[in-house]
């Protein structure tokens, strides 16, 4: 059996790799603050992190310097700077670098953990998982975990966001592993839980009783359990699960991925998916709450698609249901699921006059985007219909990038499609979805917003 250590990053570093950040000498000529000494702005940031932001657009342009988390980092803020990062036309920012700092020791080589020729050669290998066969299987097992979990969330007041994240956990260990819900699956993905509560814990080695330590243990037991099950499943075959899927994808030269690369993308697909549709189904369902016109017209369209209450929505019907995708959209426009995105410059690049030299960590930010005057009309107000097609046109490509873009485009954004489609149209041809008058809950912004308070909703049964 393979061991931890077996899975760890790689001593070697790839030839793009940047050993050293700029001097703050380097940095000088681009505005910004160094903050308190040794926190920088750190504490600024996590108290109110798109507050953070307006402020220094506000106070230092669209190019910034900040010091927080232990390093400096130059902000480029814009559709135009999500462009310039994100496509990378030129190949000089690495997500390895961005990203690495904050996961490695949880995540290592995961998707988003690659960059280049050896994340567009993985990256082609595991998309055999999202093909229309595997897909139209994910859409039985969520249909019917989906139904059984409404039925059993009842009428009733309820707090939201725990019960879809519990749902979700379930959802990918049975569509994702191909493991029914149960005790294993209860281990399953209370090790995930663990790994991503450590991956942004303040204290960053495994010391005893601490969130990493927990993070470090789950990750353990999934390695083996990942590695045992990838062997078993090769030498089976079969299964319409992702991870057989995986277990079973080959690069172009037809040789299966090795297995301890299937573990590190199962441990990171996990982990990207079921927070981030955790977040976005949660603050899908507030908006259509706090606008119930809105919540009609999805209510409407999902009927008329399925045939009633609470019916499955089938794999064919999914793009029918286009009044639920521009709501989807304009949720995760309003409240990104990853708020910010870093990346590390591996070449000296200019941007709006300012030279940024090699080796510089830049990040780039949707959530300001997304609520950006210059680009968005009352930017505050829920409208869906800024998603229609022709309205799409009409904007700057990366205006909206709550997926990512580029060659590191969400591999699994149809599946969230799906999966959020699915949902609803269990939900809302079931139930009518109520707060509170004035209900405004407190989201805790970073690192994937999610309701303080739980979202406290009322389930009301259809007339």
């Amino acid at each position: 059996m393979a061991t931890l250590a077996a899975h760890q990053p790689a001593t070697e570093r790839p030839t793009h790799w940047k050993e050293d950040n700029p001097s703050p000498s380097d940095l000088s000529h681009i505005p910004g603050e160094t903050g308190l000494p040794v926190v920088g702005n750190t504490f600024r940031m996590l108290a109110d992190p798109p507050a953070f932001t307006k402020a220094m657009v506000e106070k230092y342009g669209r190019v910034y310097r900040n010091n927080a988390f232990g390093g400096t980092t130059v902000a480029l803020i814009g559709a135009d700077a999500n462009e310039l990062v994100l496509f990378d036309r030129k190949k000089i920012f690495s997500s390895e670098q961005g990203w690495g700092p904050i996961l490695d020791k949880l995540f290592p080589r995961g998707l988003m953990l690659m960059d280049f020729d050896h994340h567009r050669a993985d990256r082609k290998a595991l998309s055999i998982a999202f093909k229309p066969e595997p897909m139209r299987h994910y859409v039985g097992s969520l249909n019917r975990g989906i139904a059984d979990r409404m039925e059993e969330w009842g009428a009733g007041p309820m707090k939201f966001y725990p019960a879809i994240k519990q749902l979700t956990l379930d959802l990918a260990a049975d569509s994702f592993i191909g493991i029914p819900f149960g005790e294993e699956a209860d281990k399953v993905n209370q090790a995930f839980v663990d790994m991503v509560q450590a991956s942004v814990a303040p204290i960053r080695h495994s010391l005893p009783f601490t969130k990493m330590k927990k993070g470090t243990d789950g990750r353990k037991y999934l390695v083996e359990y990942f590695t045992r099950e990838t062997e078993r499943r090769r030498a089976e075959g079969g299964g319409q699960d992702m991870f057989s899927q995986f277990a079973t994808a080959t690069r172009d030269d037809g040789e299966l991925l090795p297995v301890d690369e299937v573990v590190d993308h199962m441990n990171f697909l996990m982990m990207a998916a079921h927070d981030t549709i955790t977040s976005s189904a949660t603050s899908l369902v507030y908006y259509l709450a706090t606008n119930p016109e809105w919540q009609d017209k999805l209510r409407e369209e999902l009927r008329a698609i399925t045939g009633g209450e609470g019916r499955a929505l089938g794999y064919e019907d999914l793009a029918r249901a286009e009044l639920t995708e521009m709501a989807f959209k304009e949720a995760l426009r309003m409240m990104p699921p990853v708020p910010s995105i870093p990346r590390r410059a591996l070449e000296e690049f200019e941007f709006h006059g300012y030279r940024i030299p090699a080796g510089t960590p830049v990040g780039v930010n949707p959530t300001f985007v997304h609520n950006d005057p210059e680009i968005w009309d009352s930017p505050e107000k829920f409208d869906p219909m800024r998603f229609t097609r022709e309205a799409e046109k009409a904007r700057h490509k990366y205006a909206w990038v709550p997926f990512g873009g580029g060659a590191h485009m969400c591999l699994g954004l149809h599946f969230a499609y799906m999966q959020v489609k699915i949902m609803m149209a269990h939900l809302l041809t079931r139930y009518r979805v109520e707060v509170a008058e004035g209900y405004a809950p407190d989201w805790q912004a970073w690192p994937i917003p999610q309701p303080r308070d739980g979202l406290q909703i009322v389930l009301k049964p259809l007339a």
